[in-house]
């Protein structure tokens, strides 16, 4: 059981790291530092999948979250 819960915890690791990877930045990146990233039309908020993905990444992490408390408790246990 520990094992799978191992396995669990890579695979929910693995997917909240492509999930973050997956969203826009709230910069422009290297370009914003400079002031380049303040031209006109930048400043309405992307309303693609943005919000999906910070929702996702909330409910992933919380499943993180909970798996290292399962897999805590399941090796104080044993």
């Amino acid at each position: 059981m520990l094992t799978a819960a191992k396995i669990i915890l890579v695979i929910i690791a693995i997917t909240i790291i492509a999930v973050i990877l997956l969203q826009s930045g709230r910069s422009a990146g290297l370009g914003a530092i400079t002031g380049g990233g303040n031209e006109v039309g930048n400043s309405r908020r992307n309303k693609g999948t943005d919000p999906l993905l910070a929702k996702t990444t909330i409910v992933i992490a919380v499943l993180f979250y909970g798996v290292g408390i399962w897999i805590a408790w399941m090796v104080s246990h044993s």
